[in-house]
């Protein structure tokens, strides 16, 4: 009977405590959490889904990305390139290389500016990077650039107090271009540049070189719609004005230069598109008694600038 009794009572053993832990589960665990807090509820869900947006948008503002890194070949033009200040990452050097004058050069300035990494390559790996260019042992990479975002240039003229003065590029595609416009808005004062995404020149080692060192201060902004990045500014209260051959005004009789303006300059052959004229408050020309028809790029966009300094001062 005794042996009955102990299986039909299901004990096994002495037992032991449970340490406390039943009590601690009967205690409060607090005021419930909002349910953006509790995990895998549907506000929760939707809440980081905001924030993620939110971010997202933040991320686009700040910056209009990257371009791809570039190799400049050539005993001279990698000369020229450190000599002018354009920023590098590496310099490569062909293994047992004749060390003429520019090598010698070249491997001065480097070491000079620091921050430039040295590598030692066998003539074929440089064959490769260059696809078979004529590199005559020298190849200098440069950096990816970072772009601005359009709104960074207004942001840039308000921290200063200033009204925007900003010059806008639709299809100009020679780098050269560029940097030269680059190195105008910086002598007078401009706040930035804008590029196109596509279709448009960016800022190659050669947009460095012709902007003569300018491009280290002066912001270059890539928009992904040039007309959308036009209608942006519109919206913060800036005047947009296109420079055309058979503008209804001329520059002198613009009153807007007074204050906040985007200088929209086209390509030398087929000048503003349908779409970016159509866009800009005001098309002006630029008087040239001597009968030329069209400027470049650079020398239209210094003209307007100058006028623009000049009313500002």
């Amino acid at each position: 009977m005794a042996a009955n009794n102990r299986r039909m009572s299901g004990k096994k053993g002495a037992q032991v405590g449970s340490g406390g832990k039943r009590r601690r589960g009967l205690e409060g665990k607090g005021p419930t959490p909002p349910a953006e807090m509790r995990k895998g509820h549907a506000k929760q869900r939707a809440a980081n889904a905001k924030a993620r947006r939110a971010t997202g948008r933040t991320q686009q503002r700040r910056g209009g990305g990257r371009s791809t890194s570039e190799l400049v070949v050539g005993r001279n033009p990698v000369y020229e390139a450190l000599r002018d200040g354009v920023p590098a990452s590496t310099l490569y050097v062909q293994q047992f290389i004749d060390n003429d004058e520019r090598v010698r050069e070249a491997l001065q300035l480097a070491a000079e500016r620091g921050g430039i990494n040295l590598m030692e390559a066998p003539r074929p790996e440089l064959d490769r990077m260059t696809n078979g260019l004529n590199h005559q042992g020298l190849v200098l990479q440069v950096p990816p650039y970072e772009y601005a975002h359009p709104e960074d240039l207004v942001a840039a003229a308000h921290d200063e107090g200033a009204d925007p003065l900003i010059v806008a590029l639709d299809g100009v595609t020679d780098p050269r271009n560029l940097g030269a416009v680059v190195r105008s808005v910086s002598a007078f004062g401009g706040h930035g540049v804008v590029v196109p995404e596509r279709r448009a020149a960016g800022m190659t080692a050669g947009a460095w070189k012709t902007s003569a060192g300018t491009a280290a201060r002066t912001p270059v902004a890539r928009a992904t719609n040039l007309t959308r990045a036009l209608e942006q500014y519109q919206k913060a209260g800036i005047t947009v004005v296109g420079l055309a051959a058979d503008g209804e005004a001329e520059l002198g009789d613009l009153e807007a230069l007074d204050g906040p303006v985007v200088i929209v300059v086209g390509s030398e052959g087929k000048g503003l598109s349908r779409l970016v004229g159509e866009t800009c408050d005001f098309r002006v020309r630029i008087p040239m008694p001597g009968g030329a028809e069209s400027l470049n790029a650079g020398v239209a966009a210094g003209i307007v600038l100058y006028e623009a300094a000049r009313r500002r001062s």
